[in-house]
């Protein structure tokens, strides 16, 4: 399917907000990205920006609103409060505690 192309009016906005969301996604994961991939995530971006786009012009008038497109439906069970273990039990093997809680290192960088 041929991808299609933004109006000229809209380029140069289109392309500096692709710009945006691909630091801002790769800083916001932490994950480092070269100006090559950059690029490239830019491309594959607006692609699928575009597809999206073309979907809205499909007509689904006749289409009938699904929210579940398989038929099956989840198996629950009752919740219901079972005997566990005593705060003292949970933490009676950990190698430290502070107040009655688990003491772990910290994960996140504080900034």
């Amino acid at each position: 399917m041929p991808i299609r192309q933004l109006p000229k009016e809209w380029e140069l906005k289109y392309n500096w907000l692709m710009k945006i969301n691909v630091k801002n996604v790769a800083r916001l994961a932490n994950l480092p990205v070269s100006i090559d991939e950059e690029k490239k995530f830019e491309k594959q971006l607006e692609e699928t920006l575009t597809y999206i786009e073309n979907l809205n012009e499909v007509d689904t008038t006749e289409v009938k609103p699904a929210d579940n497109v398989t038929g099956l439906t989840n198996i629950t069970r009752e919740d219901i409060v079972e005997p566990s273990l005593s705060q003292e039990e949970a933490l009676r093997n950990t190698k430290s505690t502070h107040r009655g809680f688990f003491k772990v290192k910290g994960i996140l960088d504080a900034k």
